[in-house]
């Protein structure tokens, strides 16, 4: 029996979750204030551009998709790594996967973001948050979780 890492589970753990995530965005934002999905995504870039990916079009939204995509994999393959070392987040992937969805959510919203060059958002909206706390568990965190522990899962022959 062997446990070699199958890492297309991984990327499809991050690819799913940063679809959800996106999807639950610029779904959210449309639906609450009519703001299109290209400035959805500018306001992903605006981390590594500030004000500026709000003038560059579609150049700058799809530089935000790629950026969202690419931190998605990252947060899988962070998963991924701790779960090579500690086989609890294999053996409970729904609890574990939930409670990382929700560092993940902290981290981003009170590290990442107000250290970026977007800086930090001055009126929280509650239900924005509410929901926000609960896409990160469920379906972001989640996903990644199962899709790691399918990527985990022991080679049979």
């Amino acid at each position: 029996m062997g446990f070699a890492t199958d890492y297309r589970f991984v990327w499809l753990g991050g690819f799913t979750a940063g679809t959800l995530d996106i999807l639950f965005a610029i779904g959210y934002w449309a639906v609450k204030a009519h703001v299109p999905a290209q400035r959805i995504l500018q306001s992903v870039a605006a981390g590594l551009l500030g004000k500026a990916s709000f003038s560059g079009g579609w150049g700058t939204a799809l530089l935000g998709l790629a950026l969202h995509f690419f931190i998605a994999t990252c947060m899988a393959f962070a998963y991924c790594l701790v779960a090579q070392r500690w086989g609890g987040l294999q053996k409970y992937p729904l609890p574990y996967g939930a409670v990382y969805g929700l560092a993940l959510y902290l981290v981003m919203n009170y590290v990442v973001i107000p250290l970026s060059a977007a800086g930090s958002s001055s009126s929280p909206d509650l239900l924005w948050i509410s929901l926000g706390v609960l896409v990160h568990m469920l379906f972001i965190g989640v996903p990644i979780a199962l899709a790691v522990n399918r990527a985990l899962a022991p080679a049979s022959h």
